[in-house]
């Protein structure tokens, strides 16, 4: 077969030689000549392949026994191998049995050892007074490896230092304590200054309260809390000694994160939006009118009062000038002075009923108002839910907060409105039933005279 193989390629080879001796030969001897020394060549290169692929099959079988070898000596190495393995797991076996027996109660205290080290460590790392002691976090994490492994046990010492950092944290829980401690300002600057740790309940500073991060570092809250209970914080800072009425937060911050998160007067009315600030707008202009007409009236009643005290006229009042018009026609006939009286009072009535149709309109117009910003909200609510659904609460909450915002901006312009109308309309009317029952009484009193 491999002869065959030989003889094929030499024809090959041979042909390809003809071919070429063809094109290049100029005559039949010339192209028999080059034929004889194209086989001549074609021969040795074969022999020179045979020998090459001889000595190669050589070298491969070789590989191939060096390959054998080490497979067998791999396998006694694994069997080897898997004997000590198994050895070496019966001596722990027995070094265990061994260990247990000498523990014996020890066992049960290490292990209670080893979980209130774990314990202790995330009560720790979530504690303020981590602040002054940052160091006992590494020990206890020592401690807790030391107990997780099996060749190493923790010594009288470790267990008197746990036992010691447990104590310096229960005494520091009732501890006030004013230290130096880089805090993040809400601009994210960062820089040291002066804070005081209540207990292990709240740590504060000159800016507010502050919260514990999960790297350990002290933050300014983005938003501080109502001015009630940040006045708290500015008494104690300022205090050395005593006892000072402070806003002290029991769940590490629980709550007081719920009252940042609270919305303030002005946050709330901004979710009412346009028609909220149009509201506000409305009232405002509707009070600064009822100030001006309650100020107008309470002068013009006080003269009034003054004026019926008097015998003489003044026109500096509502009565004043009714009485003077009398004063001026008192010769004419009781008919006349009659007509004159009801044109000066007339002529009074403009200037003490100015503005309280106004006063009246806003009244009605603010709690309107009002319901167009709920519908509006309704809408808005009903258009996130139509996107969204209503798997969260959130995404409504603005639509929500809009309509409620808007209804009760509207009853607080409304009631005061309504009130203030009351009053000054009452103003209005004492001076004008006044001025009525004067001119009554003059036409009475003109009439019987001229009887």
């Amino acid at each position: 077969m491999k002869r065959l193989i030989i003889i094929l390629a030499a024809g090959l080879l041979l042909g390809t030689n003809i071919a070429d001796a063809q094109e290049t030969a100029s005559s039949m001897s010339e192209l028999v000549k080059k034929i004889q020394q194209g086989q001549a060549r074609d021969n040795k290169e074969a022999q020179q392949r045979e020998a090459r692929f001889n000595q190669n099959r050589g070298e491969q079988q070789k590989l191939l026994n060096d390959a054998k070898n080490e497979r067998a000596r791999q396998e006694r190495e694994s069997e080897r191998l898997e004997q000590l393995f198994e050895e070496n797991q019966a001596e722990i076996v027995l070094a265990r049995a061994a260990l247990d027996e000498r523990l014996g109660a020890l066992k049960e205290l290490f292990g209670v050892l080893q979980q209130v080290a774990g314990d202790t460590q995330a009560r720790f790392s979530n504690s303020l007074t981590s602040l002054q002691y940052p160091d006992r976090g590494e020990f206890l994490v020592e401690l807790g490896s030391k107990m997780a492994s099996a060749t190493e046990l923790a010594s009288i010492e470790d267990i008197e230092k746990l036992w010691y950092e447990l104590q310096r944290e229960v005494a520091a829980s009732g501890q006030v304590v004013r230290f130096n401690h880089e805090v993040t300002k809400a601009n994210g600057e960062q820089a040291v200054g002066e804070v005081v740790r209540v207990g292990t309940f709240n740590v504060v500073s000159d800016a507010g309260y502050l919260q514990l991060k999960s790297d350990g570092t002290l933050a300014e809250l983005a938003k501080q809390p109502e001015r009630r209970l940040t006045r708290t914080v500015a008494k104690l800072m300022d205090s050395t000694e005593g006892v000072v009425d402070f806003g002290l937060d029991v769940t590490r911050g629980g709550i007081l994160g719920l009252l940042v998160q609270s919305k303030t007067i002005k946050d709330q009315v901004n979710d009412g939006g346009i028609v909220g600030y149009s509201i506000i707008v409305l009232g405002i202009f509707g009070l600064l009118i009822a100030i001006w007409r309650w100020i107008g009236l309470t002068a013009a009643s006080r003269k009034v009062s003054a004026q019926l005290k008097r015998d003489t006229a003044s026109t500096d009042n509502p009565l004043g000038r009714v009485l003077a018009a009398y004063e001026g026609n008192q010769n004419a006939d009781t008919e006349t002075i009659e007509l004159k009286l009801s044109e000066a009072a007339l002529k009074e009535m403009p200037g003490l009923t100015k503005g309280l149709l106004l006063i009246k309109v806003i009244s009605v117009v603010a709690p309107l108002m009002g319901l167009l910003g709920t519908v509006t909200g309704m809408i808005q609510t009903f258009q996130v839910i139509t996107l969204y659904g209503a798997g969260d609460p959130k995404l409504m909450a603005g639509g929500i907060s809009q309509a409620l915002v808007t209804t009760v901006l509207g009853l607080v312009v409304a009631i005061p409105m309504v009130l203030l109308h009351t009053v000054v309309s009452g103003q209005s009317k004492k001076i004008v039933n006044i001025i009525q029952s004067q001119s009554a009484g003059l036409v009475a009193q003109h009439s019987e005279r001229h009887a």
